[in-house]
């Protein structure tokens, strides 16, 4: 993470969600010759109800600790939705200064790892960083990047296949992304994601033009669309059931469809197979 996502992530986000709000969606003329995208600052000032100034020093970091009222009125303004709001008012937590600090190991319950045996549909087990740490053979023959020790976000964004994988590979990023900045919440001392957001912004320049937005969003439930190599279009449902302190993600198609029956010849080409 950015040195400024580190001493000033209020105020990063607010310029960043002010730049997607028009003027025209704030209910503002336009004008001619204007030279910011979105916003302005005073803009979101007037339309808040806050003086200038005081939106100024929220901005660069020189207040941290804005009342409930102002926070409710920006994210008003700034067109937010529940998951994002949450996000606004978690920002101005007091939290102790720590040093870089490895989370502990995340470990698979053993009950997960017999559900992912017996399972007749691709699941898999994830952490808080989209690290796959295990997984079934027909999650595996879905896609080889399920493979445990793989990372989701980053296959998805540095992975060819991945690409061409995901029917809507431009929709699949942005809601990874925005999942991933939900998920790392206030956590800006982990050396995992650190780590992970540092070869992001170095190998991806999608990654980056997302990240600095600064959306976040849930990434529940819904369906997705994929093209298998050998099985062809497969429309799948996806879900994600909390367990302990991972995640267990299941894809399973709609009963008697044809993805169903693809399914099942993808899963007899890998009976017997293990991971």
């Amino acid at each position: 993470m950015s040195s400024e996502n580190a001493t000033n992530r209020l105020g990063a986000y607010l310029r960043a969600r002010r730049e997607l709000i028009t003027p025209e969606r704030a209910g503002i003329p336009a004008g001619l010759n204007r030279r910011v995208k979105g916003l302005r600052r005073e803009e979101v000032a007037l339309l808040a109800g806050i003086s200038p100034d005081y939106y100024l020093r929220l901005e660069r970091g020189r207040d941290r600790n804005p009342s409930p009222q102002v926070l409710e009125a920006l994210a008003r303004v700034l067109e937010l939705d529940d998951v994002e709001r949450e996000y606004l008012l978690g920002l101005t937590k007091a939290r102790p200064r720590a040093r870089l600090r490895r989370r502990p190991t995340e470990r698979v319950p053993a009950r997960l790892h017999h559900l992912l045996a017996a399972i007749g549909v691709p699941a898999f087990v994830e952490g808080r960083s989209f690290d796959v740490l295990a997984s079934n053979p027909l999650a595996v023959a879905l896609s080889p990047r399920l493979r445990p020790g793989e990372n989701r976000l980053r296959s998805l964004l540095l992975d060819p296949e991945e690409r061409a994988f995901h029917q809507d590979w431009e929709a699949s990023t942005a809601g990874f992304v925005a999942a991933f900045r939900k998920s790392v919440g206030d956590e800006t001392d982990d050396a995992r994601i650190v780590e992970l957001v540092g070869e992001l912004s170095l190998a991806s320049e999608r990654f980056r033009r997302l990240w600095a937005r600064h959306d976040v969003s849930e990434l529940e439930g819904g369906s997705i669309t994929v093209n298998h190599p050998v099985v062809g279009s497969l429309r799948l449902n996806r879900d994600k059931l909390p367990a302990d302190e991972v995640i267990l993600v299941i894809y399973y198609p709609d009963q008697g469809s044809e993805s169903a029956a693809k399914l099942r010849v993808l899963a007899s080409l890998t009976a017997g197979s293990t991971v």
